[in-house]
């Protein structure tokens, strides 16, 4: 039986310069995986790359922006110039910090076109970039981010939740049409965290936080989710442990919404 282990495990993760991205890359790289910082702000890119390789990991800064499939195609070929392949990627980039909760009326065309450029547009370039070279090793594991708010629904938040509803319909078609297309054993999987105290949480829901006490108080395991609580399946759907889990949504919001 496979044992959850990511040593030596080369993966991209897209907006990994802050926030989940960050948690992910840095939980990885600390049981030895090899992480890729793929993130369109260089600043913070830069700072998690180093970070990590200060405390003993390994990880490289490849500035990108998944809107732009040049730049996707660009940060896979780094990759594999730098180790050889990817094992796995997971595709975390999206636009969160800057949602403004507001009714569906008052969502602003640029808005909306923002989420579906960056959290769809931008999930398909990175899926459609690393597939081939996935083909080629014969094995990887993608990994999409998905919401538990677009399997539940949730005012005010109609273009997020929209964007992360097609990422999970996204998902679940290409793991139909990828072993049509070939004999590789490529999975994927998407991952919908619930509400996760990362600092653009703290920040959208500051002086409201009697609205984190009422989500906390719905689900089944009572306290804060922190980003520590995600990694986890994060971890294993990008070790060898999950080679026969495929089209799966995978909620991690403490019982929140239970599937």
């Amino acid at each position: 039986m496979a044992i959850v282990t990511v040593k030596d495990k080369v993966v991209i993760i897209t907006g990994a310069g802050r926030g989940l991205g960050q948690a992910y890359a840095e939980a990885l790289a600390g049981d030895g995986a090899k992480v890729v910082i793929a993130e369109i702000n260089a600043p913070n890119g830069k700072a998690v790359a180093k970070g990590i390789k200060e405390n003993g990991g390994e990880a490289i800064f490849v500035q990108t922006d998944v809107t732009d499939y040049e730049q996707c195609l660009n940060m896979v070929e780094t990759t594999v110039q730098t180790y050889g392949r990817v094992d796995a990627i997971i595709n975390n980039a999206a636009v969160y910090y800057e949602t403004e909760g507001r009714p569906f009326f008052m969502i602003t065309e640029d808005e909306w076109n923002r989420h579906m450029e960056v959290d769809v547009k931008g999930t398909f370039n990175c899926c459609r970039a690393v597939i081939p070279q996935m083909m080629r090793q014969g094995k990887g594991h993608i990994i999409n981010i998905g919401s538990t708010i677009a399997m539940q629904g949730q005012g005010l938040l109609l273009d997020y939740c929209t964007a992360k509803g097609a990422i999970i319909a996204l998902t679940k078609c290409l793991a139909k049409e990828i072993p049509i297309l070939t004999e590789a054993e490529i999975t994927i999987n998407c991952v919908c965290p619930g509400f996760t105290y990362t600092e653009a949480t703290v920040r959208k829901f500051k002086g409201t936080e009697m609205a984190m006490v009422l989500i906390e108080a719905l689900r089944t395991i009572k306290r804060k989710q922190m980003p520590s609580d995600v990694v986890g399946i994060i971890a294993f759907l990008v070790s060898d442990a999950s080679d026969y889990h495929t089209g799966g949504v995978f909620p991690v919001d403490g019982g929140t919404y239970l599937h």
